[in-house]
Order: C-alpha cells, then structure tokens, then sequence
C-alpha cells in the first residue's frame, strides 16, 4: 500500500509566448526562464454551491478555479526570456533596454518539473500552467561581506484560464522515471518540437 507522494524538488523552469487562434492555444518561442530554486502555486476557487432539503445538504457541486497566482523563484533570469516575459523593447544602439510605453507585457505557458519520492521511488511530474501573466519584478541585492549571500530573484504571475474549450489553466504530465523524460515532455507541450 502506497504511502503518499511527496515533493521533494522543483527544476526547469520554463516559459513560452501564448497564442489562441479559433479556440486552439499555441505557445511558441519556448525556453528556459532560469534555473528553479522554488515554486508556489496558490489557486483560489469559487465557493461551492449547495442544495439544501430536509434541513440537511442534500446536492452539492464543488467550486472550480477562479484564479490563481504562481510564485517563481529562480537563481536570476536569463536576459532573454525576462525580454519575453516582461514584453520588453529591443535594447538601443548603446545597449539600454527601456522599462517604459513600449513595454508590452504578454501572456506566456509556464512549465515546471516537480521531483516527487513515493516509498522510496523518485519521479518526475510535468506541470504547465496554460496562461500566465508576469508582473514586473522588484530588484533586491545587497553587498558581499566576507561570504557569498547567495541572492535570488522573486516573479510572481497571475493564472488564467486558457481561451479553448475547456478554458484549461493547467496541465500535469504523468510521472516520469527521470527528470530528462519530464523536460521532454513539458517542453513538447509549450511547443518545442
């Protein structure tokens, strides 16, 4: 008898331009955001909604998501993918990218491998969440002293649900024996061929 899956890491993080053409969502311009040093995935869902008879619920049909927030942190973005994600302009003939009107921030995939371990088997999950929306990050570094302070950077994204049918907002792959296969297939997702 199983005892429970439990996470035991978070890696590849990775985002891909979003696109909806007649109810059918593409991503495209996948790569990888940064290396992974956690994820938070808070969702809210609307509240269920009960039948009452007999002075007692008697039907009941449960909330479905709302909306949601993912929490990335990562060691530091790659420049282009925070160009991709904050929809920033190309950078000018001196080699300043401009934080201003003609930043266009779009909707991206986000996809993510989770390491699980259940009775001492490892595995690997693949999560995409179908359509994000990314706030610009704050800046926060401090000085080195006499050892490394290893600092991170926080992104923090709005999930919505997709434009198709089903108006999905994530997708989570079948366990995967190695984080390789996981990558793989979350990368097929947001549309790596």
């Amino acid at each position: 008898m199983a005892d429970g899956r439990v996470a035991t890491g978070f890696s590849f993080p990775w985002v891909a331009l979003y696109g909806e053409s007649g109810g059918t969502v593409t991503y495209t311009s996948a790569q990888a955001l940064a290396r992974g040093v956690d994820v938070d995935l808070s969702v809210e869902t609307s509240s269920d909604n009960n039948f009452y008879a007999n002075n007692q619920i008697a039907e009941s049909v449960s909330g479905t998501f709302a909306s949601g927030t993912v929490t990335l942190t990562v060691d530091g973005l790659k420049d282009a993918a925070k160009k991709l994600i904050l929809g920033l302009p190309t950078a000018d003939t001196e080699g300043w990218t401009a934080y201003g009107d003609d930043q266009s921030i779009p909707y991206v995939g986000v996809g993510f491998i989770v390491r699980y371990m259940e009775e001492g088997v490892t595995s690997y999950v693949p999560i995409v969440l179908s359509k994000v929306l990314f706030s610009t990050p704050s800046l926060t570094a401090a000085t080195q002293e006499a050892e490394i302070d290893w600092q991170t950077q926080e992104l923090e994204g709005t999930i919505f649900r997709a434009d198709d049918a089903n108006h999905n907002w994530k997708y989570e792959g079948a366990s995967e024996a190695t984080e390789a296969a996981a990558l793989a297939k979350m990368k097929t997702k947001l549309g790596v061929a």
